[in-house]
């Protein structure tokens, strides 16, 4: 899949974004080197999540480290090309430090989420975990077996970009359609959910790391701006700190914008599809923040 617009803001790989893709790629080697025909290694045994370990036993670290193991080359390959595609968008609008923190929460509460479906039962009991020397499944309590992936913290970025841009169109690859990021953020939360509910394909836990990454993207990003609003509010006595939230327009790539609009915000709006948002003085963002509001009080 692949923007219709905003080269910069897709395209330019970000800091973090590039050394989430270096670490996942090289823990994935590393897990193939260590683990060699056993199926699961010493780093699958340290990092991958279990409801048992995590939760009960206090391996809080699961909840993170899961998130930097793969299973297959497919599994590594799709996670990292939606890292690329959306993170940087992402990463510009937090910034480094607190994209990072979003990337990570968001994909604890994926795992938090799995664990909470497997609690009341939405996720069944024992599912198969492993095949003996005869050829025999093994059924095994859903509680042991593993999540690994850094697919809910991308599915967080997903439900992210979806809430500050949710008009910004994507082209997918497969099927070649377009669609605008709140229809693909909705339509990946019901597949997951479908596949939940009605046990497709068979990985009804990876689909629920999924939902929970994307939910608890959307909880931190609806909670940031909340707080910003507050912050700016008469009553709060305070100033605003943080990314603006209330030009969300204004941040989307160049040509998602209206470009009637008048020359000097044209050249703002290639500022920040050059540099970032955090590149722009005060004085432009006053004057994107009047735009913004003279789109708001049109429409």
């Amino acid at each position: 899949m692949g923007p219709d617009s905003g080269r910069g803001n897709f395209t330019r790989i970000t800091p973090v974004v590039k050394w989430l893709l270096i670490f996942n790629i090289g823990i994935y080697v590393l897990d193939l080197i260590l683990k060699g025909d056993d199926l699961d290694g010493p780093l699958r045994t340290f990092g991958a999540f279990t409801v048992r370990s995590g939760m009960s036993e206090g391996r809080i670290w699961e909840f993170f480290t899961f998130q930097f193991l793969h299973g297959s080359v497919g599994h590594i390959l799709m996670n990292s090309v939606g890292l690329f595609i959306f993170g940087p968008w992402l990463e510009r609008w937090w910034g480094a430090e607190k994209f990072l923190g979003f990337y990570l929460l968001s994909g604890a509460g994926g795992a938090l989420f799995y664990a909470l479906l497997i609690s009341v039962g939405i996720l069944p009991d024992e599912v198969i975990g492993a095949v003996d020397n005869t050829g025999n499944m093994l059924m095994v309590s859903a509680t042991v077996v593993p999540l690994i992936g850094a697919s809910a913290g991308i599915y967080g970025i997903l439900a992210g970009v979806a809430v500050i841009a949710p008009s910004l169109v994507v082209t997918l690859l497969f099927p070649p359609i377009s669609l605008t990021m709140r229809q693909l953020a909705l339509a990946a939360m019901g597949i997951s959910i479908l596949f939940i509910l009605f046990g497709i394909g068979g990985n009804e836990g990876g689909e629920a790391g999924h939902l929970g990454g994307a939910l608890a993207g959307f909880l931190l990003i609806r909670s940031w701006i909340w707080w910003q609003k507050s912050e700016r509010s008469p009553m709060s006595g305070s100033k605003r700190r943080g990314p603006r939230t209330d030009i969300e327009a204004k941040i989307r790539p160049r040509t998602m914008v209206d470009l009637s609009g008048e020359s000097e915000i044209d050249a703002i709006l290639d500022k920040i599809s050059k540099d970032g948002f955090q590149s722009i003085t005060q004085e432009e963002r006053d004057i994107l923040l009047r735009a913004s509001e003279n789109n708001n009080k049109g429409q």
